[in-house]
């Protein structure tokens, strides 16, 4: 019959005791391991603070704030190493290496949209795309910008919503902005009769845009014939704005409505399309209509509406990026893309 299995305290009492004695002989190496890591981290902290970081980013408050925890981690991180090789615990270096790796892959997965982002905002504040207030058009969204933060870039539309679009859709789309050249162009049709001059036609709606306040001298108005339709001649009509003093909707509205009015003045056949209707029920024929009541001709043609710059959402926007504070990442006043 086998011997009954017995419990060794006094070998588990000796264990311990080992251990702690080992412990307590480390102590001064991992005190001393202690003071290096807290060493490295005021270094670290100490260079972040050093003005010649604000020389190398002094535009740009993201990258400035990037580089300099960028610095305090890496110098930290230094401190560690050399901590736990004063405690000869070189296997764990390797082993902190080795999960650093993995867990960075495993990171890069799990938050790929969200680094993305974060590396456009990145780039786009140093190319500066746009400038705050920019009148743009990102991939078929369109509106004012308000900010550009580390992650998305944020937008005002025209009805007063705002728009957050991820920086990395940004950073890959086509961007069309109004606001770069202040000089902008609107263009209309106008369809003028087949049997009118049709080289006066173009001379009275030019005439009438040079004369309304908010079109440039420069380019100058002009009027070229584009198309012969079924029933009329398309005459298109083109003008220049300056954006930075006038409102480019409201002086395109008034230039129709003015050079429509000069043409009916002048008495220019405007035909509408004209259809033939065939009629199958035998009956005593109709009787023409009436003609219909001419308009009537206005001898000075002149604009009274307000084609000046229009500020309804400026308050808005400017409401919207005092309560922001230091997260919009464009700064007005650096080089543009």
């Amino acid at each position: 019959m086998p011997d009954t299995l017995t419990f060794n305290m006094d070998a588990v009492l000796q264990r311990l005791l080992e251990e702690c004695y080992s412990l307590l002989a480390a102590l001064p190496l991992f005190l001393l391991a202690l003071v290096v890591v807290a060493v490295f981290w005021l270094l670290g902290s100490w260079l972040a603070r050093r003005q010649v970081l604000d020389r190398v980013a002094q535009r740009n408050p993201f990258l400035r704030d990037l580089t300099r925890t960028t610095i305090r981690w890496v110098i930290s991180l230094i401190g560690i190493l050399i901590a736990l090789e004063v405690m000869n615990a070189t296997a764990l270096v390797g082993a902190v290496l080795g999960t650093a790796g993995v867990m960075g892959v495993a990171l890069g997965f799990a938050f790929k949209s969200t680094m993305e982002n974060y590396l456009a905002g990145i780039l786009m504040s140093l190319r500066q795309p746009f400038s705050p207030k920019d009148h743009v058009t990102i991939d078929g969204n369109e509106g004012i910008v308000v900010a550009l933060t580390s992650r998305a870039t944020i937008l005002m539309t025209l009805d007063g919503n705002h728009l957050r679009i991820p920086n990395a859709l940004v950073f890959s789309s086509v961007m069309l902005n109004y606001t770069r050249n202040p000089s902008r162009r609107f263009a209309f049709d106008v369809g003028i009769g087949v049997n009118e001059d049709l080289v006066r036609a173009q001379q009275i709606g030019v005439e009438v845009l040079i004369e309304l306040e908010g079109v440039m001298d420069t380019p100058p108005p002009r009027a070229y014939i584009t198309a012969l339709g079924d029933s009329n001649v398309q005459i298109r009509y083109q003008a220049w704005v300056d954006q930075r003093s006038h409102d480019f909707a409201s002086v395109k509205s008034e230039g129709i409505r003015l050079v429509k009015l000069a043409l009916e003045a002048a008495e220019m056949d405007m035909p509408e399309p004209i259809y033939r209707v065939q009629l199958s029920e035998r009956g005593a024929p109709a009787k023409p209509s009436s003609t219909a009541p001419t308009v009537p001709l206005q001898e000075n043609i002149t604009s009274t509406v307000d084609t000046r710059v229009q500020a309804d959402l400026d308050e808005q926007i400017a409401a919207d990026q005092r309560k922001r504070g230091s997260e919009d990442l464009l700064d007005p006043s650096a080089p543009k893309e």
